[in-house]
């Protein structure tokens, strides 16, 4: 990363067990230099082995990979950048609504057989990654199933998820795969309004829909990550961890940009 990323994404990391006087040991590498070593490899694809020699020892970094993901912490760091990057944008930390949508992707042979799945309306074998997103494409909560699990049924836990971590968003968008009785769940049980934005029968081609774009488009942004154009990960909790990974790249780089004459 950048001298300004850095500086701009420095002030937000947790704080490691042992300057709070909680135990532990110091890292033998500093941040950055771990930090840029996964970030490297998710927006290149490469394996943890094929680590370059000018990084940390790929065994430490991929316990730190490990550590970060089984404490919560890449998501804490995650969600500070999102609330940074929406207040540069004029909004609120904490959103309002959100556009919700999945996407299947094609499992690597890596990827054990107990948690992949084959989409039949996509032809896709390999696993589904369930995200919501807000107004700006950024990452709200993300689930990742089997690719056979249906988009109703992972909402039904991804919708809990919202509520509980973001008690300020009433109204979530979806396409026309979220239709039936889950409209009525989310009212009843969470208080949540569930929008279905559908294409009309007039509609040929490629047809750009309002809200629905914006998760699109994030997808569109993961992509650009090569480890996300294909599931490698034994644990579903690692890929969700890599979409974070990819995320706090845009969001880090974003905030690093100067900002545009005439705005505060």
């Amino acid at each position: 990363m950048t001298d300004a990323e850095w500086v701009a994404v420095r002030p937000l990391l947790p704080v490691p067990a042992w300057l709070q006087g909680r135990g532990g040991q110091p890292e033998g590498y500093c941040h950055r230099q771990l930090l840029d070593a996964i970030r490297y490899l998710v927006a290149g694809g490469i394996s943890w082995r094929a680590m370059p020699a000018d990084f940390p020892d790929r065994g430490r970094v991929y316990a730190f990979f490990r550590r970060w993901r089984e404490h919560g912490l890449i998501a804490e760091f995650h969600d500070r950048l999102r609330g940074k990057v929406r207040e540069r944008e004029g909004r609120e930390a904490e959103p309002t609504a959100g556009i919700i949508d999945a996407q299947s992707v094609r499992a690597a042979a890596s990827v054990p057989a107990s948690s992949r799945g084959y989409d039949s309306g996509k032809k896709v074998p390999g696993r589904k990654p369930h995200i919501v997103t807000d107004t700006l494409g950024l990452l709200l909560v993300v689930a990742v199933t089997a690719a056979n699990i249906g988009d109703r049924d992972a909402a039904t836990d991804l919708l809990q998820r919202l509520r509980r971590l973001h008690r300020d968003i009433t109204l979530v968008w979806a396409d026309g795969g979220y239709t039936g009785s889950l409209v009525d769940w989310a009212r009843e049980k969470l208080a949540l309004t569930l929008e279905i934005v559908k294409r009309t029968d007039d509609m040929a081609g490629l047809v750009v829909l309002p809200r629905r774009w914006m998760v699109e488009r994030t997808f569109a942004w993961l992509m650009h990550s090569r480890r996300l154009a294909r599931d490698y990960e034994t644990l579903p909790a690692s890929s969700e961890a890599m979409i974070r990974w990819s995320m706090i790249t845009r969001m880090s780089r974003r905030l690093a940009r100067p900002r545009a004459a005439g705005r505060h």
